[in-house]
């Protein structure tokens, strides 16, 4: 198998990379520059497996270093930088050699790299290695930061080739027909579960597998033309056999051939990647910016003072001198970066290190495009913010803290804010530990008030330490939060960190309830769900609490803001699409290869973990058989009683099983469904039953040579053996020795055996066979007492084997019994890397994407810290690193309705509401029937509140609350709602409405499933309103006593 080692460390990784990550081992890297950029940079390497990676810096780390680089601590103070990280990056990943340089970079030592990044390098220095990597084709990389903007930059040589361009293994789709004609049309769709097919006009494609029309079959390429979501035009088929059935349809991606100009030439005719062509002016004033930066150095021998207007203003002259061939000029851009290029932050660096890493990984793998050569990124819409523009050249000057490079873009009060934060981070994977990192660096919550609290329910796994980089091997198996814990006070001990344990949800709302998320100033959401995704946001939508929530899927991700009453809140999630495949489709007419490692999986839970549950309840409670549903107690106990005569002695008995079970299901099975419908059967008269989406299935002959076969004998056995706790053995000679002594019954397939067609006929149940039921209660309640009474017996019986994606056992087995069921029917199997990315629903990750996102939901936090109420300081981030593309908007308002004064009197609803009642054509809505609803504009962040405390002095009643909304809205209410359950209905009778009257407004709330909390929320319906609008009218929040 294919499994195991460095596949499965870095199976994520591959996923993203493909196969050309195969070339990481053999590359040589220099990273120059070990500051903030180049440490982000280098980490990324390291933890993707980089052969060598070798670091040089000359300097020495001083203290204000230890805001950005997090490779250093304070022992490491007057060391070289170089030198201090090279020892914790030789611990992050022991597979890479990780080399220092701290002499000059001569032509002779810069030969031996693949690929150089310059980081923190002179103007100068970066023409010189520039012109000579170009000309020996060693890929250049220049990667800077300077306070809140950075600056990337390309060089692959003049002739570059790109393997494979695009994300993603190439797409395939399952053919269903396949028409005679010029051109031919092909009908089809996705291979995963998807309705349509995946091509776009012009892709290239290959057939195999199609019957009938087997001219198609290995042919070259075809360019396709998209007619619809199910239909392609291809070549001329006119003259090919006519179609019969089965096939796939495969896009094949050609390499492509890039060229970029040396950096001397592209510095003075600049090709800059932007977002739109407004961002054209911005981009070219910071091309000139950062020149005339490296030109004030020259000059000055130092970089501009924070703030200091002598030096913002020579900057700026020095710009306007490259004027005239970097086009116009954007001044109050180049003053603002000036202002703060003194400054260092860690959220920059980690962006452009990530990227320029990324682009490192292009260069080595082939695999996406390069940048096209230049990019530039800045979050100077920092230093529009209210307290930020005010600071003056003493708020910003050193102070010879470790926080002076952050101090030098927002000054002293600012980092004092800081560190009094109160933030929750839910997730301590991926995302988690790179956010963690940022903020232990920036300080958050570092002061005595702070308050930075972790959370996550996950053990480290080995698969995660190539993109969680605050975890090593010794931590595997131990929970994430408190390793993540230890590392954030390593790296700075400052920084007041809490560990727990706990899912955030439903469950735990009495540990996080409405105190807890009104206590805090921002939530950071690291979640891989998009369930626990949006029980987050509910919890933040309703305590007013600001969230940043991140994510990542590959070479993609996002950031997005939500502030409260500033941003629109986050759209909730939309049901995850139904891949269900119907069961008849599995079991006897798969068509792809997901159907196939779907099946596999289902074997895998039927024979080594439910055979197993079964068998431990009913040896521990003997009323078991009496609990088990009639329809399918005759089937549970069937596979009881198989499990107990089926009880091994020894490894060779289970080797025997496995090639029993072998031959039941790739020989025998195919046999019997050819018995019952032969090839030539059909549907109907003249309609062949093997045709279109079924194809006909031909039996395996079983053959201990093939790698395959014995691959699942090995799998198989392994697991029995685990099962009914047997001592496995791995030796294959072992079991071919096992296996040449095995003989096998023939088979004889049943007539007139039924199987089903659809999956109406799979869901019909056949009556209950009282009498055998009878029989096998008997029969193994005899067998108990047996086992029962046997001294050698272990308690439990067996062993339940849950499926697990990271086991290498678990997917051998997977991939063998995918690939044999794949081979029964045609269909192209798949290699043990894509098996487990399918059969493990494996989304893929890379170290560089999480660290970018991570870097990008920072800068808001800076925001969010200074309080920012301006909507257009706020940024939505969007990156995608396959092709180095990154787009930042502003988030959207939130929804806000006014009563239209040339309708009737109308009442400003939200959400759904309006949008049903918009007028299109008038450019205004109108709402039908009018609600007053306290005749102003409400937000969607709106919500009326009330102190929930009858004359009593006890909780209010139900009839008190619809007397309040009576009283101060002039609202009749006739639905009130706590969640689902309903308190009061206006249409139930008499009776049942004076219960609901009278009931406390928390009654029953443990009945529903609910906790008790110290703020309800409630929802309610007004007289005439439409109920379904229950989410365009602000909620109710009561505060009980």
């Amino acid at each position: 198998m294919a499994g195991g080692g460095a596949a499965g460390r870095y199976s994520r990784q591959l996923f993203v990379l493909g196969g050309g990550a195969r070339r990481l081992p053999g590359a040589a890297v220099l990273v120059s520059g070990l500051r903030g950029t180049g440490a982000q940079a280098a980490t990324a390497l390291v933890l993707a497996g980089t052969g060598r990676v070798v670091l040089h810096d000359r300097g020495a780390a001083c203290t204000a270093d230890l805001a950005q680089q997090f490779l250093l601590g304070e022992s490491d103070v007057g060391q070289n930088r170089a030198e201090a990280s090279r020892r914790v990056l030789a611990e992050l990943n022991p597979c890479v050699a990780v080399g220092a340089h701290t002499g000059e970079l001569s032509e002779a030592f810069l030969a031996s790299f693949q690929v150089v990044l310059l980081t923190e390098s002179p103007l100068e220095e970066q023409l010189r290695i520039g012109d000579f990597c170009h000309a020996c084709g060693i890929c250049f990389i220049v990667a800077n930061t300077k306070g809140l903007a950075g600056q990337l930059f390309c060089d692959f040589g003049e002739r570059f080739v790109v393997d494979d361009p695009a994300e993603g293994d190439p797409v395939c789709g399952a053919v269903q027909h396949i028409s005679q004609g010029n051109p031919g049309v092909v009908t089809c769709m996705g291979a995963e579960g998807s309705r349509g097919h995946p091509f776009c006009d012009g892709d290239l494609v290959t057939f195999s597998g199609v019957e009938g029309m087997t001219e198609l079959n290995g042919r070259e390429p075809i360019p396709v033309r998209v007619l619809d979501a199910f239909r392609l035009e291809i070549g001329d088929t006119s003259s090919f056999s006519p179609y019969r059935s089965g096939g796939q349809i495969s896009q094949v991606r050609l390499p492509q051939v890039h060229s970029y100009e040396p950096l001397r030439q592209a510095l003075a005719e600049p090709k800059i990647w932007v977002a739109s062509t407004k961002e054209v002016p911005r981009s070219r004033s910071l091309h000139a910016a950062f020149q005339a930066l490296h030109a004030f150095h020259k000059e000055q021998g130092r970089l501009p003072r924070p703030r200091a207007p002598a030096d913002t203003e020579r900057v700026l002259e020095l710009a306007r001198s490259l004027g005239t061939q970097q086009g116009p000029l954007d001044e109050d851009i180049v003053r603002a970066f000036a202002s703060v290029s003194a400054g260092d932050l860690c959220p920059m660096a980690s962006i452009i290190g990530a990227l320029a890493a990324q682009e490192v990984l292009k260069a080595i793998t082939r695999k996406f495009v390069p940048l096209d050569q230049w990019l530039y990124l800045d979050a100077l819409e920092c230093l529009v913010l209210e307290g930020a523009a005010r600071l003056t050249e003493e708020d910003c000057a050193p102070r010879g803290s470790r926080y002076d490079g952050q101090i030098a873009v927002f000054g002293t009060a600012f980092q004092e804010l800081l560190s009094r934060q109160k933030y929750l981070v839910v997730g301590a994977g991926a995302i988690g530990c790179e956010l963690l990192k940022n903020f232990a660096m920036i300080g958050l919550a570092a002061g005595p008030d702070g308050d930075l609290t972790i959370t996550d329910m996950d053990t480290i796994a080995p698969s995660n330490l190539p993109r969680q980089l605050l975890y090593r091997s010794a931590d595997i198996s131990k929970p994430k939060s408190v390793v993540a814990a230890a590392a954030v006070r390593r790296m700075n001990p400052d920084v007041r960190v809490t560990a727990h344990q706990n899912q955030v949800g439903p469950a735990t709302e009495q540990l996080y309830g409405d105190d807890f998320f009104r206590h805090l100033d921002g939530v950071a959401s690291a979640l891989d769900t998009l369930e626990a995704r949006s029980y987050l946001e509910s919890r933040c939508l309703r305590c007013l609490t600001p969230l940043l929530d991140s994510g990542t899927e590959g070479p993609r991700g996002n950031v997005l803001a939500m502030v409260p009453t500033v941003t629109k809140p986050l759209e909730p999630a939309g049901d995850p699409a139904d891949d269900t495949v119907p069961l008849c489709t599995l079991r006897f007419f798969p068509r792809t290869i997901q159907h196939t490692l779907q099946w596999a999986r289902d074997e895998f839970e039927g024979l080594f973990q439910l055979p197993a549950e079964h068998v431990n309840r009913f040896m521990e409670d003997p009323a078991f058989s009496e609990q088990l549903p009639a329809r399918n107690a005759v089937e549970v106990l069937e596979r009881v009683r198989g499990s107990l005569q089926e009880r091994p002695r020894d490894w060779q008995d289970c080797v025997c099983w496995a090639h029993r079970h072998w031959q039941s299901r790739y020989h025998n099975a195919i046999v019997q469904l050819l018995h019952t419908f032969p090839l030539e059967h059909e549907s109907s008269p003249g309609v062949p039953f093997w045709a279109g989406d079924r194809s006909c299935p031909h039996p395996l002959t079983f053959n201990p040579d093939n790698d395959t076969h014995l691959d699942y004998i090995l799998a198989a056995a392994h697991l029995f053996a685990q099962t009914h706790k047997v001592p496995p053995c791995s030796d294959r000679e072992t079991a071919l020795s096992i296996l040449s002594s095995v003989v096998l019954p023939p088979f004889a397939p049943q007539d007139g055996l039924q199987i089903p067609l659809a999956e109406e006929q799979e869901e019909a149940q056949a009556p209950v066979d009282h009498r055998r039921l009878a029989e096998l209660i008997q029969d193994l309640a005899q067998r108990r007492q047996e086992l029962v009474g046997a001294e050698e017996v272990q308690v439990p019986l067996m062993e339940p084997i849950h499926f697990e994606k990271d086991n290498d056992i678990h997917m051998n087995f997977i991939t063998a019994a995918s690939n044999l069921r794949a081979e029964n029917y045609s269909i192209p199997p798949a290699d043990w890397l894509t098996s487990k990315r399918i059969a493990g629903r494996i989304v893929p990750a890379i170290i560089t994407t999480t660290a970018a996102v991570a870097g990008l939901a920072c800068l808001e936090v800076y925001k969010l810290v200074w309080g920012c109420r301006d909507p257009s300081c706020y940024r939505n981030s969007h990156l995608n690193l396959s092709d180095c593309r990154l787009f930042r908007v502003q988030p959207p308002l939130p929804h806000t309705y006014r009563p239209d004064p040339f309708s009737r009197p109308a009442v400003p609803q939200l959400w759904g509401w309006a949008a049903r009642v918009w007028g299109a054509s008038a450019g205004r809505y109108t709402l039908l029937p009018p609600w007053q609803y306290g005749g102003r504009e409400w937000s969607c962040w709106d919500r009326l509140e009330m102190r929930a405390v009858g004359a009593d002095g006890q909780e209010m009643m139900v009839q008190e609350v619809l007397d309040w909304l009576q009283k101060t809205h002039g609202w009749t209410v006739t639905m009130l709602l706590r969640g689902h359950t309903v308190l009061y209905d206006s249409e139930a009778d008499e009776e049942e409405q004076a219960r609901q009257r009278v009931q406390r407004i928390s009654e029953n709330l443990e009945d529903a499933g609910e906790l008790r909390q110290r703020e309800l929320q409630l929802f309610y319906v007004c007289e005439g309103e439409d109920a379904e609008a229950g989410d365009a009218r602000p909620p109710l929040l009561c505060s009980l006593p």
